[in-house]
């Protein structure tokens, strides 16, 4: 019941409103020379001119073939340079990630990696405590090559 009273009201109300294709506006230029737009001429103009809008006239058009060649290049400009900065991105994240497998993996010491010391016990070789550093520093590297390229505004 509720959406049949909808449904009346707003046909009535359209059909109230008339047509809005076309407005009539009027321009009034007071003494003063300052000019005024309403739907009433304004009391005391010195000139009301009526002015009708065309608001079914108005948007964006391609006017010309060449434009709309020219919008359907910028769009595939677009297209291309979105897919190419996907692919990147990806390309960075996937260059993390191995980083980051390599880093875990050569965490765990070789057998070569240990050396004695004078007290009797053991310690880390510093080449492997460099190799630790390297895969850090590489890490750490593709990391900011990311970060930088996620700031980069498209």
């Amino acid at each position: 019941m509720m959406s049949r009273f909808c449904v009346l009201f707003t046909a009535c109300l359209l059909l109230a409103a008339g047509p809005v294709g076309a407005q009539q506006v009027y321009k009034s230029t007071m003494p003063d020379g300052k000019v005024i737009y309403g739907p009433e001429p304004e009391p005391g103009a010195k000139k009301v001119d009526k002015v009708t809008t065309k608001t079914q006239d108005a948007g964006v058009r391609i006017s010309t073939p060449e434009q709309k060649r020219n919008l359907e290049q910028r769009e595939a400009q677009q297209q291309a340079q979105s897919t190419r900065r996907e692919a990147e991105l990806s390309d960075l994240k996937r260059a993390l990630q191995e980083a980051e497998a390599a880093r875990e993996a050569g965490r765990e010491p070789h057998d070569g990696d240990f050396i004695g010391n004078a007290g009797g016990g053991m310690r880390l070789t510093d080449a492997y405590l460099e190799r630790q550093k390297t895969l850090e520093t590489a890490v750490q590297d593709a990391r900011k090559r990311l970060e930088a390229a996620q700031r980069t505004p498209q």
